[in-house]
């Protein structure tokens, strides 16, 4: 009997080899391709379930650019490459409201309404709370919902579902385009000019300069440029507003991914007044480089606190799909020579904050009389208290 059973399971190990072998004869050839679009076509052909094949090649060029080790290396799907265009413009389509999310959770505060906007034409007011979106609550949502649900093609309308003295109303309101300053400036105590420079996008250059002639024009005496919390940006921002500033001389190295060296260069023309920068861990690229220049041509004062150390340029190269890939493709260098790779640019005038006032400080919100750095860059310009 032992034996009759062992025979039999011997011959139904055989029935089902013989079975995955018959299946494995029908399969189609798929060693044509590389191995991305051998895997592409097995699924194609064989899964068995739903496939959305667009998410698939989605996270496959991701992990494709992630795998590469470089933190500066992204790919961006059709949607993220369209925000990513409007970050590096400085613009954005939208209403034309400033808005918080309520502490009791219950909508998001119209904080203010920009002057000239769809919004005001519409009739939304600051103080209205929104509750919905094209018929979808935001009561317990966070900003980035909202941000998603208002954003949408320029001269496409959305409904806002707002509360007003306890009232419900539903307003139409058409999305347009905006632009965002860059540039913000003030005069301080002892005639010091504060020029804010939240990047180095698009539009950077004519308005750090304009905001320059303006404070100039009102006696400025000295100019403290604020850079923290600035990501960089363009080259060709960063480069015009150098060669306004310095004199004659190299304000910039590039190196390409074939060994290719380019050098930038100023005019004579320059902006003699003190100078001072301020710049922390979250100075990024462009806005290290702009203080690494000024310091190393001794025309501005260092302060705060060691930047982040983004020493690599990126292009984003476009997709047919309307995908794009964000690669790293190139080096930059300090008017000297030296690269911030991993080291960044430590200040003359080292002043730590503690957490809560950095968070003042990104979110504008700190009085220039409060804020430690900017009364170290004054000191250090002759100008403090």
């Amino acid at each position: 009997m032992k034996t009759f059973w062992r025979v039999l399971s011997y011959v139904l190990v055989a029935v089902i080899a013989a079975g995955t072998t018959a299946v494995c004869f029908v399969v189609e050839d798929l060693t044509s391709g590389d191995k991305l679009e051998q895997v592409k076509a097995c699924i194609d052909r064989y899964f068995i379930g739903e496939v959305d094949m667009d998410k698939v090649e989605d996270v496959a060029a991701g992990a494709m650019v992630e795998a590469l080790g470089d933190e500066w290396s992204y790919y961006m799907t059709a949607e993220q490459y369209l925000s990513y265009q409007d970050t590096m413009d400085n613009s954005y389509v939208g209403v034309g409201i400033t808005v918080a999310v309520r502490e009791d959770g219950q909508g998001i505060d119209v904080l203010s309404v920009t002057t000239g906007s769809p919004a005001q034409a519409a009739g939304i007011l600051a103080g209205d709370i929104i509750v919905a979106v094209d018929g979808q609550s935001v009561v317990g949502a966070d900003m980035s919902v909202l941000t998603g649900l208002v954003r949408g093609k320029e001269g496409t309308f959305v409904e806002m579902g707002l509360l007003r003295d306890g009232e419900e109303t539903v307003i139409r309101v058409e999305r347009k385009r905006f632009h965002i300053p860059v540039v913000g400036y003030e005069m301080l105590e002892g005639d010091v000019g504060l020029v804010s420079i939240a990047n180095f996008d698009s539009k950077c250059a004519d308005e750090t300069i304009a905001a320059v002639e303006a404070l100039r024009s009102q006696g400025a005496k000295a100019l403290i440029f604020d850079v923290r919390d600035n990501p960089g940006g363009y080259r060709r921002e960063l480069i015009r507003v150098l060669d306004y500033l310095l004199p004659e001389g190299p304000l910039f190295r590039t190196e390409d991914y074939r060994g290719n060296v380019t050098v930038d260069r100023s005019d004579a023309s320059f902006v003699d007044l003190p100078m001072a920068v301020l710049m922390d861990l979250e100075s990024y690229s462009a806005a290290e480089f702009f203080a690494a220049a000024l310091d190393e041509y001794d025309a501005a004062i260092t302060v705060g606190e060691r930047t982040y150390g983004k020493g690599y340029m990126q292009v984003a190269f476009p997709l047919t799909d309307g995908s794009a890939v964000n690669l790293s493709m190139g080096k930059y260098y300090t008017p000297n020579g030296v690269s911030l790779v991993g080291v960044g640019l430590t200040p003359d005038v080292e002043v730590p904050v503690d957490e809560e006032t950095a968070a003042k400080i990104r979110a504008g919100i700190l009085d220039p009389a409060e804020d430690p750095q900017i009364q170290a860059a004054l000191e250090a310009l002759g100008a403090g208290k």
